[in-house]
């Protein structure tokens, strides 16, 4: 699933792409994508220009010269492809915007589970969203607050958007390897060092996936990731296999060695 590093650039690409061109036209191309944006909401965006977008977590915004707004979710598999009106639609294409100037930007999903929703002026499209982790209100004293009624395990309540946005299955379970926490841990009793380990960890950890483990890494690490979908393999600190686990239905990567607590 793309979480916050793949959705920025994501959202970097489109912004080069789209920033300041008018929308000529608005397809939802699959009966899934329809049901968010239908005809009536694309005939709305269409002869708009955007005019800004924005990424909050793993929400993209495409900002519209009418105050109105799209509001755009990858969810698993979700991506830009930008190509050109002339060209044929890329397979797995679920919405196409044709822009001036004979651009052409395509929401590719193979799932077809992405969503696009148009949003008249005024109103606010995103969810509760927590802060991100470069922001410098994530402190470990504001994650212990977002944690203290939690009795559920720590991996799982990294999974809440409301907690930290942009974080999700994989990255979680890579910052809480990095900073040595079981994923198992109750989520309220973090100690403030512990807290303070977490937060370091998933600031490196986002920055990591940049470079070495995103879909767009441009780094040459043999293994883009310390432990997700390594199951069997030693760990990269004591040599002792990573095992896996399921947690809410998700798959948990974790060193039994390494975090034990």
């Amino acid at each position: 699933m793309p979480e916050l590093p793949e959705v920025e650039e994501a959202a970097s690409r489109l912004r080069r792409a789209a920033l300041g061109r008018r929308i000529r036209a608005v397809a939802a191309l699959h009966a899934a994508q329809r049901r968010g944006l239908g005809a009536a909401a694309a005939r709305r965006a269409a002869g708009r220009r955007i005019v800004a977008v924005e990424r909050r977590g793993k929400h993209q915004l495409l900002r519209l010269d009418d105050g109105a707004s799209l509001h755009v979710h990858f969810r698993m598999d979700g991506d830009w492809h930008v190509g050109r009106t002339d060209s044929p639609l890329p397979r797995f294409a679920r919405v196409s915007f044709d822009l001036s100037g004979g651009v052409r930007v395509a929401l590719v999903d193979s799932r077809a589970l992405c969503t696009v929703r148009w949003h008249a002026p005024g109103t606010e499209p995103l969810p509760a969203l927590g802060p991100e982790a470069d922001d410098p209100s994530l402190t470990a004293g504001a994650l212990r607050a977002a944690l203290a009624s939690r009795r559920g395990p720590i991996k799982t309540a990294l999974l809440d958007q409301r907690v930290i946005a942009g974080l999700g299955n994989i990255y979680a379970g890579e910052a809480l390897w990095i900073a040595g926490i079981s994923p198992r841990a109750v989520a309220s009793s973090l100690s403030a060092a512990r807290a303070a380990r977490l937060v370091d960890a998933i600031r490196e950890t986002l920055r990591d996936g940049v470079k070495n483990a995103g879909r767009y890494r441009t780094g040459e690490r043999v293994a883009p990731l310390h432990v997700y979908d390594r199951e069997g393999e030693p760990c990269e600190r004591c040599a002792r296999p990573i095992r896996r686990i399921v947690q809410a239905g998700r798959s948990t990567y974790l060193c039994p060695d390494c975090q034990r607590r």
